[in-house]
């Protein structure tokens, strides 16, 4: 690993302002909810973490939006939208970023991204995860359950619904393992709205080893042995872990459910039962990398009861408990979607470089 940090900090430069300007995107978001329904509105766990929705407090009029989609079709209708001719800036001769140490990271941790989406959303959700953070994944893959040639999107022949997300989950990873094994050194599974920063997740397993069976994410503690991860935080296989997957767990009910349950948990189970480790992603200082909410809600705790029992590391909140380098965020709308990318990639305060910081290695301890 290169030693380089004032090259690496020119292109991480501003990307922790950035992300602290994106939370008033998400804080608008909230005002937006509140104006349309009166109300705030909380995360709450119907049947596991994998598949929450939005659902209000009590005492809300009859017209308010009833569920989570419900909510973003509302916000769609009365909150403007973003298309993907919006995202060009035309002020390529003004970027001056040094990223000649992500364009090698790009060839030396090459990493396959494949989205869970569906037919309703490839024109919305997976249009913005292919026009914004998708783009830099070395593969990029969208696992549907009907194919669409032009998009396009690979159709895994699976049932639709939240009930199959498990199935839908095993047949990607075995599409990707029959398709891409040799391409690629790491495999993410994330959702249509997760939000990534491809540079971070590089960054983290450049000094991991994809010949070692482990996997990396949001780790939740209860229901296996070891914990899993967040399937909408996304998780990232090793090349070892997939090897296994394929040829010793899919349609190996000994180790792999093949339907049903929470996607997230039930390859959790998985993995434990092949000999996969759920490792740890916290960054140097322990802070969190991996978040299965919006930076919002990770920023002030405004977390749903059932977090705290689920979340391995207490469910803390605050900047201080987020790394710098993080690299997932769940529930990102399209808007919100676009707006992180440019707050991320184009947003600088003039005249501050950022140098690189080493977030892989603990400090040395002082006396």
């Amino acid at each position: 690993m290169t030693n380089n940090w004032k090259s690496r900090g020119y292109f991480a430069g501003g990307i922790a302002f950035g992300f602290v300007i994106s939370f008033l995107i998400t804080s608008n978001s909230v005002l937006k909810i509140e104006q349309i329904t009166g109300t705030r509105y909380i995360s709450r766990e119907t049947n596991g973490p994998s598949t929450q929705s939005m659902i209000p407090r009590a005492g809300l009029n009859s017209e308010a939006p009833k569920n989570r989609h419900e909510l973003e079709k509302k916000l769609e209708v009365q909150g403007g939208s973003t298309s993907p001719k919006d995202m060009v800036t035309h002020d390529e001769k003004y970027h001056h970023d040094d990223d000649q140490l992500a364009k090698e990271m790009y060839n030396k941790v090459r990493i396959l991204c494949w989205v869970m989406t569906s037919p309703q959303n490839l024109a919305s959700k997976a249009t913005a995860v292919k026009k914004t953070w998708g783009k830099r994944c070395n593969v990029l893959v969208f696992m549907s359950s009907v194919e669409n040639k032009a998009f396009p999107a690979v159709g895994l022949k699976t049932e639709e619904g939240r009930d199959h997300l498990t199935a839908k989950t095993m047949h990607a990873f075995k599409y990707v393992y029959d398709h891409y094994f040799q391409e690629c050194d790491w495999f993410l599974k994330a959702d249509d709205d997760t939000y990534v920063i491809v540079e971070n997740l590089r960054f983290m397993l450049s000094e991991k080893n994809t010949s070692e069976p482990v996997f990396y994410g949001h780790h939740f503690k209860v229901i296996v042995k070891q914990g899993y991860f967040s399937g909408g935080a996304g998780y990232v296989l090793s090349k070892e872990a997939l090897r296994r997957f394929a040829t010793k767990g899919f349609h190996n009910n000994q180790y792999c459910r093949e339907d049903g349950g929470a996607e997230d948990a039930e390859m959790g189970k998985c993995m434990e039962g092949l000999g996969v480790k759920a490792s740890d992603s916290r960054d140097a200082l322990g802070r969190s990398r991996f978040h299965c909410f919006t930076p919002l809600t990770h920023v002030d705790g405004g977390y749903p009861d059932w977090y705290y029992q689920y979340d391995k590391y207490g469910g803390k909140k605050g900047v201080a408990n987020m790394s710098d380098y993080a690299i997932t965020f769940h529930y990102v709308d399209v808007r919100t979607m676009y707006a992180l990318d440019y707050y991320v990639y184009h947003l600088r305060p003039y005249g501050i470089a950022s140098l690189g910081q080493d977030l892989n290695v603990k400090p040395k301890q002082t006396n």
